[in-house]
């Protein structure tokens, strides 16, 4: 048997000389199964954190991420036509590009500058309460009547009869806008398409929605608050928007003038003069403004801050000119807590169509979005007829 030498000079024989060997290898063998475990595992935490990462993220940099691809697919379609990432993402992503009754979705970009230049423009948008629906309309309930209230003691309880409700059914109605592009500037690669076409669609829009707000019919289009039934204010006629007059044909008094003005204004509920606001186009407010009280002083004060609205008798007015203008007859003015008055119903989606064919050689884009609106709370205003 073959022996060996240990550090004291002491013979080890071979076989335990083998046996060390082994529980060596074994060791260095174990020692190496460890170090991949724990590479593994050190790799499943990375994936992990990278994934809670991008969960943890703000939905601003997530919607970013996603919409980029959109975006690019958008703006593809837009200068050439060409929607096969447009309706590929729709496969992928169930719809969310494809609108199911023909056009594709704007991006969200165009869609929110269009939806700001809608706020911020002359629009019963800015005061009235705008709801978001997926359905064809918007239904509610309105208290049309006092309830009962009272102290009350562990015996008794209060009475409700005065509890009456309305259903109130606003519908949405297409609106659509078709701004035309010519195909050379659209090879621009310089041009700002999709600022240009959020532009166009947002003027036309606002303009049609200023209107309708107004002075709709209902018909395929919102209901303006001048449509809907008016009675004098002292007959306070059921779901009528009451009316009080200047007693002169066509103008204010000549000697008291702002008399009809304190009287339009105190004719509405004082829960609802909290957030009252007057409406008129600018030729009336060009002769409202040069009134004066007892003591010479302006009744119009011109706001100081930026896009603070100008007010008068305290409360801002809103300049729409849609309103009429002043004339025998005419409802030149109104005031009222127009969010509690008027709901405007929208559809989220705005979608493109694009054209190449009905124009050559421009190309036109047709844009539609689905909008509705209309009196919910006709308690909520008061107008100022000019008559007799």
């Amino acid at each position: 048997m073959t022996e060996a030498k240990a550090a004291g000079g002491t013979a080890v024989p071979g076989d335990l000389k083998q046996a060390v060997a082994g529980f060596v290898n074994e060791l260095k063998t174990f020692r190496e199964d460890i170090q991949k475990q724990l590479e593994a595992q050190e790799d499943r935490m990375t994936m992990l954190d990278r994934k809670t990462a991008f969960r943890g993220r703000t939905p601003l940099s997530t919607q970013i991420e996603v919409a980029q691809p959109h975006q690019k697919a958008f703006a593809d379609y837009l200068r050439k036509g060409d929607d096969g990432a447009l309706r590929h993402m729709g496969i992928e992503e169930k719809g969310m590009t494809v609108a199911g009754d023909g056009g594709f979705l704007v991006t969200p970009q165009v869609a929110d500058r269009v939806e700001n230049t809608l706020r911020a423009g002359n629009s019963l948008r800015r005061v009235a309460n705008v709801v978001a629906v997926e359905g064809s309309s918007y239904e509610m309930l309105i208290d049309t009547g006092d309830l009962s209230t009272g102290w009350v003691d562990e015996s008794s309880v209060a009475d409700s009869d005065g509890q009456n409700f309305t259903r109130v059914s606003i519908k949405v109605h297409e609106l659509s806008a078709m701004p035309k592009a010519s195909q050379r500037l659209l090879d621009d690669a310089a041009f700002d398409l999709e600022g240009w076409l959020a532009e166009r669609i947002a003027d036309r829009f606002a303009r049609a929605e200023a209107a309708a707000f107004v002075n709709g019919d209902g018909q395929d289009k919102p209901q303006g608050f001048l449509t809907h039934t008016t009675a004098p204010d002292m007959l306070d006629v059921e779901n009528a928007i009451g009316f009080v007059t200047t007693g002169v044909a066509g103008d204010f008094d000549a000697s008291n003038p702002a008399d009809a003005l304190v009287d339009l204004v105190y004719s509405l509920g004082a829960h609802y003069r909290a957030n009252g606001c007057f409406v008129m186009n600018s030729k009336t407010a060009g002769a409202v403004r040069k009134m004066k009280d007892v003591d010479g002083r302006f009744l119009w004060t011109d706001s100081l801050a930026a896009a603070e609205p100008a007010r008068l008798m305290g409360y801002p007015v809103i300049i729409l000119e849609d309103m009429p203008d002043i004339e025998d007859g005419a409802n030149a003015i109104a005031f009222g807590d127009f969010h509690s008055a008027y709901t405007i119903v929208e559809r989220p989606d705005l979608r493109v169509l694009r054209d190449p064919f009905s124009a050559k050689p421009h190309v036109l884009f047709y844009a539609t979005k689905r909008v509705g609106g209309g009196v919910t709370d006709p308690k909520a205003i008061k107008i100022l007829k000019f008559t007799v």
